[in-house]
């Protein structure tokens, strides 16, 4: 899957972007917690009091609050504070904007929270101050000299050091809470606008996080829509450069396969990876570090639910992972099946044997079937084991967290905040174990479309190509020439040497499998000889650039093949350079003119998709009038005749020799009558060359030809012609 990275290069600003979005999404999904926590905690339960810094105080307060700090940290409390409003005859002050609201916040907590324990009808003063029974601790603080004062307080300190500080904070809010009741501060409103305001924050924070979202999946989408085109264009380009033997290795249904399926399990992958890469790391460690600021005294139960989670995934993971890799082999045999019954579908009727070609689909959809059915049943328990999870977590949480809101430990907005923090945690997991469903799959696809892309070729054009020779056009020459197919064990042409002039005929002919068509399948380098040379205008045509040769060949193959789209399109598939006289005169040469003008929109007529909708014998004449119309200095005709009548093909080779006077025709046929007036024939049986001549001197010579001729014609008949 790695190797897939690399053609992503083009789309470094994408993948930019998206990182930035993911990081900024992740980052905003992490902080709403803790705004959940603080319209709990701070909205709901301390009516919008952030912390023990009181804004303002009368002025029997402030005294009573200063009682309790010593001279350096009273002085400093005082000239924080100014004069604000008179209520019911007592000054209130406020706090200056300049003041460091930390610091007051760190010196006023005891002592709010030691008035407000003293002022209670249940304080118990004698039991922390050692008094005696109805002293008014302010008074005595108040008149106290300097020593007794700091033997008191140090006293009182004792007292209080076990508590812990969210409850001395919790003690001086409520002090402030009735402090501003008294004042007649009205704390409804302050703790409506503390909602309102820590709301509209959520809000926009979820926006912001909604549109980052969106913007992450459109680029991408595009960015993986863009890979998918751009490995379908560069897998496409492969196969067409692909010789005869790697088109055999793959297979065309395989190839398929990974153009189409392969290509689209990546896209699907991509769109989703850099999220659960990106995304899920920051959620799930940002969750964890979030969560232990919060409380890290419910560490284990996170510990717990990370592991458990592991488990699942792993354990899932080994079950299904080897199924993936069948599953695209089972796609493969699929799309054999299918391609060979529709091709072969003729056939099929006509031996009746339609019932087992049902049962051979049905077998390969069976077999499809059941492993996507068993991938499927593993992986749907990742989710309900997965809530199964998330629910045992987050009643784990609320018996921890009830603990500590009894014991003072902990608020109940912490409890809400570190339930979203684990819950986060979990998600993170499971899109990273939904991920491990896919990205199996997309591995598979990613190897096997790489696999494609990184054949070497065996037939590969030269780096350095040689000019033809001009003086030699058209010439073909076969030099010790054998060939044998790959992982074969015998030449399947054994040292042929001969030679095509321009301006004749040589023909090919020999019983079945006897190699005619091998042997001229290598002048365009279908293949490569494994032994001696061919050479064209003189030069090897390993030399030369194989696309000029193959410009210089007009190819017949032995089964006409026609594109989708009309005849004319079909005869200038060679040369688009070609005027619709040439297109005329293609046709009438071929014989293909009088059906087509039979037709309603002649040379318009739509051909369809394989030529169905044209008989074998038209196909052939309209495929031998394309390479007519590119007008090349070699014609290949690999038996191109056979689906045409004797007297079409008489006409059609009457015809053909009036504009092949000075290029060279090789012609493979079966039927004497075709060859029988070549300048030269050549005779092949088992791979090597028995008889090369006329007709009439191959009669006495060859007895090969001989009795290929006598099996097909009387010996009045090859008398006579």
């Amino acid at each position: 899957m790695l190797k897939i990275f690399k053609y992503l290069k083009n789309e470094t600003i994408s993948v930019i972007a998206i990182i930035l979005l993911l990081i900024a999404q992740a980052y905003l999904d992490l902080t709403l917690p803790e705004y959940t926590s603080k319209i709990i905690n701070v909205g709901v339960q301390q009516n919008g009091i952030e912390n023990a810094t009181i804004e303002k105080i009368g002025e029997k307060s402030l005294e009573k609050l200063t009682l309790f700090l010593n001279d350096k940290d009273k002085n400093y409390i005082l000239k924080n504070y100014q004069k604000d409003t008179i209520y019911k005859k007592e000054t209130i002050y406020k706090l200056k904007k300049t003041a460091d609201k930390e610091k007051i916040d760190l010196l006023l907590a005891k002592p709010m929270t030691l008035v407000s324990f003293f002022e209670s009808k249940d304080s118990n003063i004698e039991k922390y101050a050692n008094l005696p029974n109805n002293v008014d601790i302010f008074t005595l603080l108040k008149n106290a000299p300097s020593k007794q004062k700091k033997t008191m307080l140090d006293e009182i300190d004792k007292k209080f050091k076990d508590y812990p500080d969210t409850i001395i904070e919790q003690m001086a809010i409520n002090y402030i809470k009735t402090e501003y009741e008294r004042i007649n501060i009205d704390l409804d409103k302050m703790q409506m606008n503390y909602i309102l305001k820590v709301g509209l924050i959520m809000i926009l924070i979820a926006f912001t996080g909604m549109i980052s979202g969106l913007l992450t999946v459109f680029i991408g989408a595009r960015m993986a829509a863009r890979l998918s085109r751009n490995l379908r264009e560069k897998v496409f380009k492969k196969v067409v450069s692909f010789s005869k033997n790697e088109m055999k290795t793959f297979g065309p249904a395989s190839l398929i396969t990974r153009t189409t399926n392969d290509i689209q399990q990546i896209q699907m992958v991509i769109v989703f990876l850099f999220r659960v890469v990106i995304y899920a790391p920051i959620i799930g460690v940002g969750g964890v570090i979030k969560a232990l600021n919060t409380n890290s005294s419910m560490t284990y139960i996170i510990g717990l639910a990370v592991v458990s989670i592991l488990v699942i995934v792993i354990t899932l993971f080994a079950i299904a992972m080897p199924k993936f890799t069948i599953v695209q082999k089972l796609i493969d045999k699929l799309n054999l099946v299918t391609r060979e019954i529709l091709t072969g579908l003729p056939v099929i009727r006509a031996f009746s044997n339609e019932e087992h070609e049902e049962e051979r689909f049905e077998k390969a959809n069976k077999d499809l079937t059941k492993i996507n059915i068993f991938i499927n049943r593993t992986m749907s328990f990742m989710m309900p084991i997965m809530m199964l999870v998330m629910n045992f977590v987050c009643l784990a949480i609320v018996y921890s967290g009830a603990k500590g809101v009894d014991n003072g430990s902990m608020q109940v907005g912490d409890i809400l905040a570190y339930i979203q923090y684990t819950m986060q945690i979990i998600m993170a997991f499971l899109m990273i174990s939904m991920m491990s469903i896919m990205l199996p799959r997309a591995n598979v696809s990613a190897k096997r479309v790489m696999e494609v892309l990184e054949t070497k070729n065996s037939i590969e054009n030269t780096k350095v190509p040689q000019e033809f020779n001009k003086d030699k056009k058209g010439l073909v020459e076969f030099k010790n020439v054998s060939f044998r197919y790959p992982d074969a064990n015998y030449d399947v042409i054994t040292d042929v040497n001969l030679t095509a002039n321009p301006g004749q005929t040589t023909a090919f002919i020999g019983s079945t499998g006897s190699g005619k068509s091998t042997l001229i399948n290598l002048i365009p380098r279908f293949y490569d000889v494994t032994g001696g040379e061919i050479l064209v205008d003189g030069v090897n045509i390993k030399d030369v650039d194989i696309h000029l040769l193959r410009d210089k060949i007009g190819f017949v193959p032995q089964k006409g093949i026609l594109f989708t789209g009309s005849i004319k399109d079909n005869i200038r598939y060679g040369n688009e350079k070609i005027t619709d006289k040439d297109i005329d005169n293609a046709l009438e040469i071929s014989q293909a003119k009088e059906f087509v003008s039979k037709l309603a929109e002649k040379e318009n007529y739509q051909i369809a998709q394989g030529g169905t909708n044209v008989s074998g014998g038209q196909k052939q004449r309209l495929s031998i009038a394309r390479a007519i119309a590119k007008k090349p200095d070699i014609y290949i005709f690999d038996d191109s005749f056979s689906a045409l009548d004797y007297k079409t093909d008489a006409k059609l080779r009457r015809e053909l020799a009036k504009i092949t006077k000075d290029k060279t025709v090789l012609i493979v046929a079966q039927r004497i009558s075709t060859i029988m007036h070549a300048d030269k024939i050549v005779v092949l049986h088992e791979g090597e060359v028995v008889g090369i001549g006329k007709h009439q001197e191959l009669m006495q010579n060859c007895q090969v030809y001989k009795e290929i001729a006598l099996s097909q014609l009387s010996k009045e008949e090859l008398e006579n012609a």
